[in-house]
């Protein structure tokens, strides 16, 4: 049984359209519009479920602020990309934050810092913090960038594959705690 990534990463090849343009975009948009999955279906796929993250992948996984008391909202479960690691957890991108239209906009910008044009299992983005802050154009990361704590991460990390960034940035798989998606959208426009 194919797993909905690859699904939809089929279906994208039967229709002839390559991954990664505007018109793969615009019809995975239509596709997925009322697309609900289910989280536990998105980490079944075992093969790619991953122990650690690695700074320029991209993972979703499920995590529990440790101060969660203290926060308007947080996502229990992320669509990251980590772009620096410390002993005891991680920064990163959670695409979560912004809109799925921005979402890809940053994807875009942030395909300057890949290390190969192939977006496949071998691509991955060289970035850190000090990168994007001197990136004057990718303001959208001022308002998903958010630290993690390893021990506060809930499950493996499953890996998305470069060539299914769009897909994953797409599908309405976020699972805001103490907020409606549309507030946090509102509140992280703001901060552009």
């Amino acid at each position: 049984m194919a797993y909905l990534l690859d699904r939809v990463k089929e279906s994208l090849i039967k229709q002839g359209i390559s991954p990664r343009t505007n018109q793969s975009r615009e019809w995975i948009r239509g596709k997925i519009q009322n697309l609900n999955p289910s989280r536990q279906a998105l980490m079944s796929d075992r093969s790619r479920l991953q122990d650690t993250s690695i700074v320029g992948k991209m993972y979703f996984y499920f995590y529990d602020a440790k101060t969660k008391d203290k926060m308007p909202y947080f996502d229990r479960f992320p669509l990251v990309i980590p772009i620096e690691t410390y002993r005891d957890g991680f920064l990163g991108l959670n695409l979560h934050y912004i809109h799925p239209k921005q979402r890809l906009i940053l994807l875009d910008k942030l395909s300057a810092y890949a290390n190969n044009d192939n977006y496949d299992k071998t691509t991955k983005l060289r970035l850190s913090y000090i990168l994007l802050k001197r990136a004057a154009k990718v303001y959208e990361m001022n308002a998903c960038i958010k630290k993690y704590l390893f021990s506060n991460v809930r499950s493996r990390f499953l890996e998305i594959s470069a060539d299914e960034w769009d897909i994953a940035a797409l599908l309405p798989s976020e699972d805001f705690v103490g907020s409606s998606t549309s507030k946090v959208y509102t509140d992280s426009r703001n901060k552009f």
